[in-house]
């Protein structure tokens, strides 16, 4: 298929729906010819290009305007993009795929958002996901990128039932583009270096040419101890009469200098060695011994990309072509946080419970290390025979966690395209595709389990065991363990465990990831024949995919035999066959009251080896009453096969920070269904007996809720149906508006049989107050164990499956305005989202969990104005990104007995600007800033929801870094 894209077809794109670049506006205020094109949301090519589904396009001014590195940097301010799943801000306690930078069309997912590559899909940047990494898509090799809000299924497959990203390069260029940039923030952090060259060449006839670009970036890092809002552990209070005054410092209690729990006795270390009472925050005369996470932790991770992108294309004949398109990427991400937290629990999973005493060929020996102020404060708690205490401690000498990860990511694609006649002239495509994206991600700072239990029985050699004619010596109790390094550890006070006892317990990590797509497929398109409105166009084609994905880590992390998450590895694929038809038939023309009237229609059906046969349709027209306002609808059904992840991924361990226990404060009288189900809980009623009759928990029950993510390989695929309705209007005939475009659309989003992780604080409302069917999924601990509370919540699991529902509703406004003001031209444009609902549903009968208007969703209103100006070698270009108000979680508020909407945020306002001077025809010099006016984000802190670790508000929503600013220089040669 020939696609000739030109400045009119763009701009009839905008008539269609578009919010593009002001600078375009201003150049192309001189119409061309018509040509035949080919928009995103159909594989019909006809003059107009217009589209019945909303459709917004950013070209590559917007892109060079806006400074952006990264496409993600660009895409986040547009209104129907909600919150990135994964960013730079968001993803430095990421286990896997840290710094990846993804989009989520209307907040209905990552998963629900198809991103493709002219047309094809692209291979995917996180295991198991169809989420393609916009690192690896070169910036300034982007000519547009097309946004289509709404179900495409029928067009494109599975995945697009939020939309279609589609990311158009360019081509048919000729010449050298050059670019240099650098920056930073105004605390010299978030550095950013930038280098890009962009090169093409065509034969004397235009009909081959290829284009090839390499590029570096480097973007810094930025930490926490570097913002005065993230310097220092603090939390939330939990004071319904104000969730934001918070406590500060918080400091965790896993110090470095250890805390220890006797039966009756607890306490910590100060620098001289000293026992001293334990004090998170300083109390009663005691100073704070806690520890200050924030000193390590990061907000943006540092990322390196090197890329290399190339497309051509080489015309056999008059009617055939051969292209091909290349992308390769290599991406370096490093992650930062603090030293690990570890509790007796993690080495004594049973108890909890560490003996002081080791029993060796019937002789009893102390634990030398153990100091007398603990020793004789403890007694036999599990049934040994050996005296038991309980301890935490950060292991400082360990050092940092973190990880440093290389990804790669290739890609090529080729194929056959042209004209040819049958009857009358068809355009046709064939292509293949081949992707792969492999991680190897090396980390630190964990331990050895087994090594550490062995490590901690610790005895002195009083009767050379080990027969080395010392009988002073401490070494480890077991002589298995012995004969195989093990060397005791001392964990009582600063700096106490040796480099030789650090050596035998330290466990460094490993993740091999990688994922493989294969793409096979063709179509046709043409006009089958005339109407007295116009031609019928027709497309059909067929598509083959492949998928496969496999993520494997160390044997230790696989067991979770290193204190952290366990992770087993994860192996799947699955490949898809489709057909597809697509028609537009024009009804009327030149009619009273009728200037047009079209009507389209697509259909696919597809097999997948996982879950059978899939059906995908839309229906769609385009009424034009008068020549200036065109009124269009859409109607489709659009399906989404589970992915790998959510077909088998088994049971995979994490640490949520947003669950509530629905037990705690519950008293022993209370009768109410919640607190006799609390009651029959295992553990619970003994804690209501030691604490006054009140189930009360601590700082530690509350940070050490665990859990397990699996998949489920009887997962179906889930249907969304959405619904646009929307008007157009282009008054060029009102000569004072001429230059004016509006658009309204209103869309209507509902998925059902939706693919979703059960919520664990659902699964908690259920099984506590609800009809107790989903307890399976929760374990409590029996007792008390390691600091931790009688009955607290020990795992909460979260299964995929298919019960889910969800849904969002809202309307699109976009206008925009170009013409001369002054010596010089000026260009306006608006995009306006209001969101009127967005909900998830769990489970078929359980309540909406609301989200539109919420923190770390989408609020009710976003916004982004652009302005530009030029006159002569002088421009300058405004972007205003506004965010609305926004709210709590509302499930989070009924925890506290609070009404939804309660308690929020306000809004928030966001300036970035560029100026550029010509220096010379093919020079220009370029100065940047982005939030100009240093508009802080608002404290979403620990202890509310929303709130991202490390940046102490939610950092994929709000800006977290600050004012920063760039300076480039770009040449056209």
């Amino acid at each position: 298929m020939r696609e000739k894209v030109i400045s009119r077809a763009v701009r009839l794109i905008g008539l269609g729906g578009a919010v593009f670049s002001m600078q375009v506006w201003a150049q192309t205020a001189t119409e061309a010819p018509m040509q035949t094109v080919q928009v995103t949301g159909s594989r019909i090519a006809s003059p107009g290009a217009e589209s019945p589904s909303p459709l917004q396009v950013l070209s590559s001014a917007d892109i060079a305007a806006s400074g952006a590195t990264n496409l993600q940097e660009l895409l986040s301010k547009n209104p129907t993009l909600g919150t990135p799943t994964v960013s730079r801000t968001n993803s430095n306690f990421s286990t896997s795929s840290a710094g990846v930078s993804t989009v989520n069309l209307r907040n209905l997912d990552t998963s629900r958002t198809l991103v493709l590559l002219n047309g094809r899909r692209f291979v995917s940047g996180i295991p198991g996901d169809s989420a393609v990494d916009l690192n690896v898509i070169p910036t300034d090799f982007i000519e547009r990128v097309e946004l289509l809000t709404g179900g495409a299924s029928a067009t494109y497959g599975s995945d697009a039932v939020a939309g279609v990203v589609n990311i158009i390069t360019k081509r048919n260029f000729t010449g050298l583009i050059l670019d240099v940039q650098g920056g930073q923030s105004t605390k010299h952090d978030d550095t950013k270096k930038k280098f890009s060259a962009t090169w093409g060449t065509s034969n004397a006839e235009g009909t081959s040419n290829m284009m090839v670009h390499f590029g570096y970036s480097k973007q810094g890092a930025v930490y926490s101890k570097d913002r005065a809002a993230s310097a220092i552990d603090q939390t939330s209070e939990g004071d319904p009469e104000d969730l934001f005054r918070v406590t500060r410092p918080y400091y965790s209690s896993y110090a470095p200098q250890g805390y220890f729990f006797g039966d009756t006795d607890d306490f910590t270390y100060d620098r001289n060695g000293a026992t001293i009472p334990w004090s998170t925050n300083g109390n009663n005369g005691v100073g704070a011994t806690g520890f200050n996470r924030s000193e390590y932790r990061s907000i943006a991770v540092p990322t390196d990309r090197y890329l290399l992108a190339t497309t051509g294309t080489m015309n056999l004949n008059d009617n055939h072509s051969i292209f091909f398109e290349g992308n390769y990427a290599s991406t370096r991400v490093t992650t930062k946080l603090e030293p690990f937290a570890l509790g007796s629990g993690d080495i004594y999973k049973d108890n909890g419970q560490v003996p002081a005493e080791s029993l060796v060929n019937g002789v009893l020996y102390r634990n030398p290390y153990v100091p007398d102020r603990l020793f004789d404060d403890i007694s036999d708690n599990d049934g040994d025979g050996l005296r038991d205490y309980s301890f935490r401690r950060r292991l400082a000498e360990v050092g940092n966690r973190g990880s440093k990860a290389n990804r790669d990511t290739f890609r090529l694609a080729t194929g056959l395209k042209g004209t040819f006649n049958l009857l009358r002239e068809w355009n046709y495509e064939t292509y293949v595709a081949y992707g792969q994206t492999k991680e190897s991600q090396s980390s630190s700072g964990q331990v050895n389990v087994q090594n550490f239990r062995y490590a901690l029985q610790a005895i002195r050699d009083t009767n050379d065991l080990n027969d080395n004619k010392n009988t002073t010596e401490i070494i480890c109790a077991d002589p298995i363990a012995r004969a195989f390094g093990c060397v005791p550890i001392n964990l009582f006070g600063f700096n106490t465990i040796s480099p030789e006892a650090l050596k035998y317990v330290s466990a460094p990590g490993s993740l091999e990831t990688k994922v493989t797509q294969k793409l096979a497929g063709g179509s046709i398109n043409g006009e089958v024949f005339d109407l007295p409105a116009g031609k019928v166009g027709f497309a059909a084609g067929f598509e083959w995919r492949g998928e496969e994905s496999a993520s494997e880590a160390d044997a230790l992390t696989q067991a979770g035999l290193n204190a952290g998450n366990a992770l087993p590895p994860t192996f799947g694929k699955f490949n898809v066959k489709e057909l597809f038809a697509e028609v537009r038939v024009p009804v009327l023309k030149d009619k009273p009251f009728v200037k047009e009237l079209n009507l389209s229609a697509a259909a696919r059906r597809g097999k997948y080896s996982t879950v059978g046969y899939t059906s995908s349709w839309n229906v769609g027209g385009e009424w034009s009453p008068i020549p200036d306002v065109r009124v269009r609808a859409t109607r489709a059904l659009s399906t989404r096969a589970p992915n790998i992840n959510e077909l088998y991924q088994p049971p995979q361990q994490t640490f949520p920070s947003d669950v509530v226990d629905p037990c705690d404060g519950i008293n022993i009288n209370d009768n109410s269904a919640r607190g006799i189900a609390c009651r029959n809980a295992p553990g619970v009623l003994e804690n209501m007996q030691a604490n006054g009759g009140v189930f009360t928990l601590g700082q530690a029950d509350r940070q050490g809720i665990s859990g397990y993510d699996k998949g489920n390989p009887a997962l179906k695929e889930e249907k969304g149906w959405s619904t646009t309705i929307g008007v157009v209007w282009t008054p060029r005939s009102i000569a004072p508006l001429k230059n004016v475009t509006f658009t309204l659309d209103y869309f209507d989003i509902k998925i059902a049989d939706a693919l979703v992780f059960m919520p664990r604080q659902y699964t908690l409302e259920n099984c506590y107050g609800g009809d107790g069917s989903l307890c399976n999924l929760v374990t409590r601990r029996r007792t008390e164990e390691a600091g931790a509370s009688a009955g607290s919540l020990r795992y909460v699991d979260s299964p995929v499956n298919n019960t889910g529902a969800k849904g969002t509703e809202g309307v699109d406004v976009t206008a925009s305005w170009a013409g001369a003001a002054g010596p010089g031209r000026l260009s306006a444009r608006l995009a306006w989202t209001w969101l009127r609902d967005g909900y998830d549903t769990p489970a078929p009968g359980a309540a909406k969990d609301y989200w539109a208007g919420e923190v770390g969703s989408s609020p009710k209103n976003k916004a982004a104005i652009n302005l530009a100006y030029k006159w002569g070698p002088f421009s300058i270009a405004g972007t205003t990104t506004y965010i609305g108000k926004s709210y709590l979680d509302d499930q989070f508020l009924a925890q506290l007995e609070l009404p939804r909407n309660s308690v929020g945020v306000g809004s928030r306002t966001y300036q970035d600007f560029q100026l550029t001077y010509e220096l010379r025809k093919k020079w220009e010099v370029y100065f940047g800033m982005d939030n100009a006016f240093n508009t802080k984000a608002p404290p979403i802190v620990t202890g509310l929801p929303g709130n991202t670790t490390g940046a102490e508000t939610e950092a994929s929503m709000y800006d977290p870094i600050g004012r920063r600013y760039y300076l480039g220089l770009r040449a056209t040669l």
